[in-house]
């Protein structure tokens, strides 16, 4: 449970987290160090040196004691102030109490006078002046007696020069401990962003550096980078060589099914209409978002093009919202194609199709919305997966296809760093398909 709290408050960045490994050893070491320093060492030398000035004051009391007044007093005493570097002087008759004066950081002070108050009864108060001295008052049978001495007889000379030596001794380790934690930490970032443009379709520069480590993870992404590279070269090479040898054979039946009777050649030129369209299916879905390069564009343009195409074809598509602004960074061909699967489905399934785009700081959301059937929460799963048909739940009198219409949105998607999510239209009833892309 404990864990699960501190876990919203650790940072998520990597570079966040080491400094947090590296900061808070060090400062709890200089508090633990400080306050041992503190309670112990110079709380011990404080009490000894006190013990030595309670002693002094206990033999001027003796001597002020012994005098019939307070001039004998003061003279009686001179002997031993001088050699004592001691000031004493008694307070006149009538004055007002004395009080104690501390500074505000001052913790010897406060020893001195706890230690001065147990050992000694005719203690009355420590004043701490700011130009070194002390002031303490003590009762004698003349009245009571103020006695200055020098404040380093008392306490040590500024004992906070150890701490302050230790803070900034920390912090210059710590600083140089930090540029250091940066530059190790640099070949990460750099395999981390390559990584990820990687994911979203984009190749950006990138060389293995760093320790053994992480060289051998960069250089493993590379590998992989590569070979993946290579599959969809071959891929793409394999599927223009399968386009080219298919298609010419149908061009060659409509030539040949042109010269049939019309009544005749109906039936087959429906055929291989059908298996053209099949073919435009398997090449769309097996080229993937491969075949162009990303480019910056305005997705509200881009947007509003695409439905303007369908409402040329008179089709019941509106471009019904648009929030934010700003440009993204995308494959124009293979997320105009995917944009357009989903209304094609959502013009072919229901009577109307909405378009929405929403863009914030960190994402992209295209939105088509249809007052069609929709699709069932448990195949939703299966509807964006190739070759799968739902046509009994989608309406199959709107007519037929291959089962690869979602899935090339889907590929899109991801191929952007982004997902495809399917839901229940709240406005029209249908079926809701968003692309989401991380900006």
């Amino acid at each position: 449970m404990i864990f699960q709290w501190l876990k919203r408050y650790v940072p998520r960045s990597l570079y966040a987290r080491a400094a947090l490994i590296l900061v808070v050893p060090v400062v709890a070491l200089q508090i633990v160090v400080s306050v041992v320093f503190i309670k112990r060492d110079l709380e011990d030398v404080t009490v000894q040196m006190t013990a030595t000035i309670l002693r002094e004051m206990r033999l001027v009391q003796q001597v002020l004691n012994t005098a019939p007044d307070r001039t004998a007093a003061l003279a009686q005493a001179s002997g031993i102030l001088h050699p004592l570097n001691m000031q004493l002087q008694f307070l006149s008759p009538g004055a007002a109490p004395p009080e104690d004066v501390f500074g505000l950081t001052e913790f010897s002070g406060r020893v001195v006078r706890e230690e001065m108050s147990k050992a000694f009864p005719a203690f009355l108060a420590i004043q701490f002046l700011p130009e070194h001295r002390v002031r303490v008052y003590f009762d004698t049978v003349h009245g009571p007696a103020e006695l200055v001495l020098d404040r380093r007889r008392l306490t040590a000379a500024a004992p906070h020069q150890l701490i302050v030596t230790m803070l900034l001794f920390g912090l210059v380790m710590m600083l140089i401990s930090f540029l250091y934690m940066r530059n190790q930490l640099r070949p990460i970032k750099r395999l981390a962003n390559a990584a990820e443009a990687f994911g979203r379709g984009r190749v950006v520069p990138y060389s293995p550096a760093g320790a053994l480590e992480v060289r051998a993870a960069g250089s493993a992404f590379l590998d992989m980078r590569a070979r993946i590279e290579r599959q969809i070269e071959q891929r793409t090479l394999m599927l223009s060589g399968v386009s080219h040898d298919l298609r010419t054979p149908l061009t060659r039946m409509k030539l040949e099914l042109a010269l049939l009777d019309p009544e005749d050649a109906a039936p087959m030129l429906r055929d291989v209409e059908e298996m053209q369209a099949l073919l435009d299916a398997f090449l769309d879905f097996t080229r993937g978002a491969a075949v162009s390069e990303p480019e910056k564009l305005d997705p509200e343009a881009f947007v509003a093009e695409i439905v303007a195409g369908w409402q040329r074809q008179e089709k019941p598509v509106v471009l019904a919202q648009v929030s934010g602004g700003g440009e993204v960074t995308l494959r124009r061909q293979p997320m105009r194609r995917a944009v357009e699967n989903l209304i094609s489905n959502a013009v072919r399934y229901g009577s109307q199709a909405k378009v929405s785009l929403t863009l914030t700081e960190r994402s992209m959301r295209i939105r088509v919305e249809d007052d069609g059937p929709g699709i069932p929460a448990e195949q939703r799963g299966d509807a964006v997966r190739p070759f799968t048909r739902l046509d009994p739940a989608r309406n199959q009198d709107r007519g037929s296809g291959v089962g690869l219409g979602l899935a090339i949105v889907a590929d899109t998607a991801r191929a952007h760093g982004g997902t495809l999510r399917l839901g229940e239209s709240a406005e029209l009833g249908g079926l809701q398909a968003d692309i989401v892309i991380a900006r």
